[in-house]
């Protein structure tokens, strides 16, 4: 039971702009003076060049969760793949990408029927038209197991599957 919560707040907000592409947006968007509103509209120029249009192309948006793996092991996968990102946590534990790790495989752009992976970022699974639900997650256990055996990393499902 919790009896008591202190939040300590800035009168000044701390901007944290590192991750991702939020930085090259920001200069993309020639911005001289930091704000809320400012990398707000910096998130969703991004959003919107990588994701598809819900009324457009039916998708569930980041269908994969991104993958925390330990650091020596996250270490073993850099010598072999310079480029691959990592994010360190609080645990000691590096975050990667699970986009990144997808598009290694090939997966980007893939399409079959009507079920596919996004051309613009792999980490969305896409129905083009007419695939079923079932479709859609036996391509997201061929992504799973691809990656697996690639980096021997286990992507987890981000999205609720209702059986």
């Amino acid at each position: 039971m919790i009896l008591n919560v202190t939040f300590r707040l800035r009168k000044q907000p701390v901007f944290h702009i590192q991750y991702g592409a939020l930085e090259q947006e920001l200069i993309k968007m020639n911005v001289q003076d930091l704000s809320i509103h400012v990398i707000s509209k910096a998130v969703i120029n991004i959003r919107s060049s990588k994701l598809p249009d819900p009324s457009t192309i039916g998708n569930a948006g980041s269908f994969f969760k991104n993958p925390v793996i330990p650091q020596t092991q996250y270490e073993e996968l850099k010598r072999i793949y310079a480029s691959i990102p990592g994010y360190p946590t609080s645990e000691g534990s590096i975050k990667t990408a699970a986009g990144w790790l997808i598009e290694q495989c090939g997966w980007k752009g893939y399409r079959k029927g009507d079920a596919g992976c996004y051309d613009k970022q792999a980490l969305v699974l896409v129905n083009y038209g007419n695939a079923t639900g079932r479709e859609i997650f036996l391509l997201s256990g061929d992504i799973i197991n691809s990656v697996m055996q690639k980096f021997n990393i286990l992507l987890e499902r981000e999205v609720n599957i209702l059986s």
